[in-house]
């Protein structure tokens, strides 16, 4: 740090500053100090800074999601803003359904070994009231990813879930059909709620006659075949399933395919996150693009960087992305 301030022409405490992203640093001394980093092959020294000062140079990461998917998504999206700050991460799965004296120890060893200076949480942990009780009542910060209750709380990154599955439900009303089925998400998940509200709130509007037969996914790919299964066998049977997640989606197209019917000629499929999954399975699957990955690096960001102004939430925008998986209606 040294030799960086003195090719800036700086001060230590200018350059330590800017290396750990304190608030009111001008852009010009900044960019000095940068320059001089870069020029200079400087990294910071993680041990030392955290003896330095009260923090640990951590954050962690909470999960509890049955999607794969998902979280590799959310882990690297986090990730890449740790190595931006200089950061480590530390990554911990937490069951949501945890009895209250397991939750407690596993959070306790978490709180006391982990030593970090802010979490990352993920749906369902990002509405577990007693992981949020303890986080206040100790003064640690969080985000929280897709928060369903309460959301003033703290400050969080969401997408509108619901106006996402809205726009599936109107997507397939435009291409003719008029049977639905839905694959439910996981209990508990806020998320997975609003998109089935916004599904059947938009069919409704549409002038549908009856809601959506339903049959319960959990958001993992065994869960989505069974409940393809279950909605298949229903008469009549859908002539359009949407799934409130791509793992549970590819979950229904093998339940399909098990059955003889054939993807998209008779039964549409729709998914939600594009993930890696719409990108393997055949046909490719029509999904809402979540930006998973974008959501995990803005929710550190704020956790990390000093200068950033969101507070409350931050709303990222979602897309459909149109495959093979959906086409029109041939016959009801």
């Amino acid at each position: 740090m040294e030799d960086v301030a003195r090719m800036a022409g700086v001060s230590l405490k200018s350059v330590s500053r800017v290396v750990n992203r304190e608030p009111h640093v001008s852009e010009r001394l900044r960019a000095k100090v940068e320059a001089a980093i870069v020029a200079l092959d400087y990294v910071p020294d993680t041990a030392a800074r955290s003896l330095a000062g009260s923090r640990s140079f951590v954050i962690g990461l909470l999960f509890d999601n049955p999607s794969p998917n998902y979280t590799l998504e959310v882990q690297a999206g986090v990730y890449r803003a740790c190595t931006e700050h200089q950061y480590h991460l530390r990554i911990d799965e937490i069951a949501a359904d945890s009895p209250p004296g397991e939750l407690d120890k596993k959070l306790a060893a978490i709180l006391r070994n982990g030593r970090c200076d802010g979490f990352v949480l993920t749906p369902p942990l990002t509405d577990n009231r007693q992981i949020l009780d303890t986080f206040d009542r100790k003064g640690i910060r969080y985000v929280r990813l897709a928060p369903d209750n309460d959301r003033g709380r703290a400050p969080g990154v969401i997408i509108d879930d619901e106006g996402a599955a809205a726009l599936v439900a109107r997507h397939l009303w435009s291409l003719g059909h008029r049977r639905y089925g839905i694959v439910t998400g996981a209990y508990g998940h806020g998320s997975a709620d609003r998109r089935r509200e916004g599904f059947i709130r938009a069919l409704a509007e549409l002038g549908s006659a009856e809601p959506p037969a339903e049959a319960r996914g959990g958001f993992a790919f065994e869960g989505g075949i069974e409940a393809g299964t279950a909605l298949l066998a229903g008469t009549p049977r859908p002539t359009a399933i949407f799934a409130t997640n791509d793992d549970s989606a590819a979950g229904v197209m093998l339940a399909c395919s098990r059955a003889g019917v054939e993807v998209p000629r008779d039964v549409s499929v729709c998914g939600f996150d594009d993930s890696w999954i719409a990108r393997t399975v055949w046909p490719y699957l029509t999904t809402i693009n979540q930006p998973i990955k974008e959501m995990g690096y803005t929710a550190a960001r704020m956790l990390l960087d000093r200068d950033a102004s969101e507070t409350g939430l931050v709303t990222l925008p979602f897309r459909l992305v149109k495959r093979d998986s959906v086409a029109g209606v041939l016959s009801v």
